[in-house]
Order: C-alpha cells, then sequence, then structure tokens
C-alpha cells in the first residue's frame, strides 16, 4: 500500500470519559477505519465502506448482532492468516440469512389455520423458522442427523471431573452401538448418529469402530498451564464441523442436532463462556457429571486461573470476576487458549448449517457454547439455530439469553451427548405436521370474520 500521510495510524488515548487522538508513525491503515482505546487496549472500529476497501481485513471482524461490523484487536491486523484461515472466512462470507418472503409466507399460512391466533404457541414459530431455512412454507423432516464430536481435555489432570478420561472413548464406541441415553433414544425415533473423533486421547484401532476419523491431535493442552490447542488447530477444527454439515446436506438429511462426548468439557466450555461475555466464572459453572463441594470450587478457581493466563479475564481477589478489555473477544482465539476441540468442531457444525441451510438443533450447555461461538463469528448463523432442553448447568441459560433462544422443554437433563436432540426433532416433526396436515379456516368451513378485530390487536 503506498504511504499516505492521512492514513497513519492514531493513537488513542483514553482522557477520562472520551478519547484523544494522537498520531503515531508507521502504522498505515486503510481510509474509514477509526480507532479507539480502552483498558489500554487499541481497538478498531470499520465502516462497511472500508470493509469493502479493504476484504482482506473483512475475515477479522467479531460482533454480536451483525457479522462484520464493530470492533475489531488492533494487534489482528498485523497477523497472517494461514491459508486454512482464509478458507474458513471465505465459507462464512458466503452464509446468508434466512428467507424473509418465505417467512412471511408461512405466518400469513399460520394464520390462516384453523384455530386462534397463537393458540399454537412455539409450534407455529418453529414452523415459520423452517421456512425461512429452506425456502417452503411446507416441510417434511424425513431424514434427522446427530453429529457427535468427541475429543478429551487436559484440563482433567487439573481434578476438575469426577470421570476418567477414558470414558471419553468408551462412551464414543457405545454411541456407534446406540447404547447410551442419546443414542438410544436416536434408535427410537429413527435417528442416524453420527460419532467422530476430533480428538480422542486413548489410543484405539479406528478401523471398522464406527466412529469417523478426524482427529486433530489426541486431546488438548491442560488449559490452567498451556493453550488447549494452536490457533491452526482450533481452525482445522471448526472446518470439520462444516465438512460434516457439508456432507449431510449432501446425504439428503433434512435436519442435524449437534452432541459431543468429552470428559471435562464442562470445564472449558465455562471458561469459552467466561470469555465471551461480561460474566464471572460463578456464574457460568456448574457441577459437569457431579462433583463435590471441594472439587467444585477446585474447578472454579481452575478456570479462573486460565482465564487471567490466557488474558481472557483478570481476576480480583475477592470480587466479581472483570472482563479485560472491551469489545467482542475473537471467538477462534477464546477456543484456542480456554476451549477444546469437540467445542470447535461443534461450532463448525453450525456454521456449516448456516451455510448449507439446514435447521439444526442445540443440545446442553457444551453444544450452546459452540453454537454462541459460531453466532459470534456470524451472525446470521444464529437463524439456522434451534433450542431444545434446558440444561441443569447454570450457564446454559447464560449462553441461551446472549443467543436470544428460549429453550423448549424444561426435564432437568444434563447428561449431553446430544440427548436433546431426537426430542427436539420430534417438536419440529410435530411442527410440520401442523403445516402439511391441519385444515384451514376456508377447509374446515369457518368463517373466521369473528377475529378480525382479535387479529388487528395482535398486529
Amino acid at each position: 500500500m503506498e504511504k499516505d500521510p492521512s492514513l497513519i495510524w492514531p493513537r488513542c488515548e483514553q482522557i477520562g470519559d472520551g478519547y484523544g487522538l494522537k498520531c503515531k508513525k508507521h502504522r498505515i491503515i486503510p481510509k474509514g477505519i477509526l480507532t479507539a482505546c480502552y483498558n489500554n487496549l487499541h481497538l478498531s472500529i470499520c465502516t462497511d465502506e472500508a470493509i469493502k476497501e479493504v476484504r482482506q481485513f473483512r475475515q477479522i471482524l467479531f460482533c454480536r448482532k451483525m457479522p462484520y461490523t464493530g470492533t475489531v484487536f488492533f494487534e489482528e491486523y498485523l497477523k497472517m492468516r494461514s491459508e486454512a484461515e482464509e478458507k474458513l472466512f471465505k465459507q462464512i462470507e458466503k452464509i446468508r440469512g434466512a428467507d424473509a418472503d418465505a417467512m412471511r409466507d408461512a405466518a400469513a399460512y399460520v394464520q390462516s389455520l384453523a384455530a386462534p391466533p397463537g393458540s399454537l404457541g412455539k409450534l407455529t414459530d418453529a414452523a415459520v423458522q423452517l421456512a425461512g431455512i429452506t425456502g417452503r412454507v411446507k416441510n417434511t423432516l424425513d431424514r434427522r442427523r446427530i453429529i457427535v464430536m468427541c475429543a478429551d481435555n487436559g484440563v482433567v489432570a487439573e481434578g476438575v471431573s469426577s470421570t476418567p478420561p477414558i470414558v471419553t472413548l468408551s462412551q464414543a464406541l457405545n454411541m456407534t452401538r446406540h447404547l447410551t441415553g442419546m443414542s438410544s433414544l436416536a434408535r427410537h425415533f429413527g435417528c442416524e448418529v453420527e460419532v467422530v473423533d476430533i480428538g480422542i486421547a486413548t489410543p484405539y484401532q479406528g478401523k471398522d469402530s464406527g466412529i469417523l476419523q478426524c482427529r486433530i491431535r489426541r486431546g488438548t493442552g491442560n488449559i490452567a498451564n498451556e493453550p488447549a490447542m494452536s490457533r491452526e488447530e482450533a481452525v482445522a477444527a471448526i472446518l470439520v464441523g462444516i465438512e460434516r454439515a457439508r456432507q449431510a446436506s449432501k446425504d439428503g438429511v433434512d435436519v442435524i442436532g449437534v452432541g459431543e462426548m468429552g470428559i471435562g468439557n464442562t470445564t472449558t466450555s465455562s471458561a469459552v463462556l467466561a470469555a465471551l461475555t461480561d460474566l464471572s466464572v460463578e456464574n457460568v459453572t456448574g457441577r459437569g457429571g457431579g462433583l463435590t463441594d471441594a472439587a467444585f470450587a477446585k474447578k472454579k478457581k481452575v478456570i479462573a486461573r486460565a482465564l487471567e493466563l490466557h488474558g481472557l479475564k483478570s481476576i480480583s481477589a475477592g470480587e466479581a470476576d472483570t472482563v479485560k478489555g472491551f469489545g467482542n473477544p475473537d471467538p477462534i482465539d477464546v477456543i484456542a487458549k480456554v476451549g477444546g476441540l469437540d467445542i470447535a468442531a461443534m461450532c463448525g457444525v453450525f456454521l456449516g448449517a448456516a451455510l448449507y441451510r439446514l435447521p439444526v438443533v442445540i443440545d446442553g450447555f457444551i453444544s450452546i457454547v459452540a453454537a454462541l461461538c459460531a453466532q459470534r463469528l456470524c451472525g446470521i448463523a444464529r437463524e439456522y439455530m434451534f433450542p431444545s432442553h434446558v440444561s441443569e448447568e447454570i450457564g446454559y441459560m447464560r449462553a441461551a439469553e446472549e443467543l436470544c433462544l428460549d429453550p423448549w422443554l424444561h426435564m432437568n437433563m444434563r447428561l449431553g451427548e446430544g440427548s436433546g436432540c431426537p426430542l427436539a426433532f420430534q417438536i419440529l416433526e410435530a411442527s410440520c405436521a401442523l403445516m402439511n396436515e391441519m385444515a384451514t379456516f376456508e377447509q374446515a368451513k369457518i368463517d373466521d370474520g369473528y377475529l378480525a378485530e382479535l387479529r388487528a390487536m395482535q398486529s
């Protein structure tokens, strides 16, 4: 880029509640980018026009509401992205929102059904959302698949789980035999199960195991002492998830669910959720598969230590956690530092579902944290997501609030695996049945004129 005096990078210094700009030489920035400083952290705010001018910057913007607008860390501009990361963001750029016309038509059709306005509640809400995904008012969900990402987590060495790591492999194998909670439900309801090894640590004979071999590495690093993985490994895992969604679309699958198996992954999920939000460790951490009071207290301390070690939160003794910096953290960076390979790959499945226009069901706590990561990478990915049940993990509802999702089922479940997905599939099928089989007022030979005033009030 040719140096232009008008494009010198300005250094921002905070003055009270405002900002004072000072010129700093040798940093060249494109037009339309305004820098700011908060808590000694340099940030940049990009306009859409600037993004269009410098497309390579577009891939590093992260925000909650809309993709590719908002704030980015100054340091990110200076990073060279790998070929795999370029591929990832090129795919994210292709994601489009729901079909507004189809949703409008579906909503109008719902109004014509022979029932009091709004009386079918979330069932017809789901039908309208499905229409936006498929582009069709009437849908069927004949093929349903649960994609389960399996990986181990090095943080179990800190004593944050009462379950030994070998159980990750044992249950992954049992899923292929339909012997676990999720897989037995899936078989009963006629759902497919795809078990993916994205990072199982225990050695086993992969051939003929029934487990899809996509391993990035054998488990992650111990986040209390080191990053969970490299950025490149996190990107690779996300791409695996996108590919599994692509394959589901190619296979003619109508809806997918996202599950996991990985001892210690409630710890990593709590760490990721705390890093992505203003929430304290205390407010996002539960007992996972079951812990004594002492082990639970240790789990929270380990998460807090990991967040501080990796610069994601600064922890003040005796006080609630305080967010370090301003704006929305880079989800890939957060996953690489304190997440898991399962979370990364599940994030990829959610992104892939949006890319290939597949409805996708969130399971429990780990699944919804992965969904939040996907939404932070691409805001419109949220339009393809459906909830299932309320997990008993305390952080679940916090993540649901971040995604503006209202879970359907309240059954005190906390198994994980994707166990909420077969149940949610049935609810989605029920919403399709209403659209496909229920009579309209006209078909039922009922004059709905008496509802005109009520409809006007609700519009």
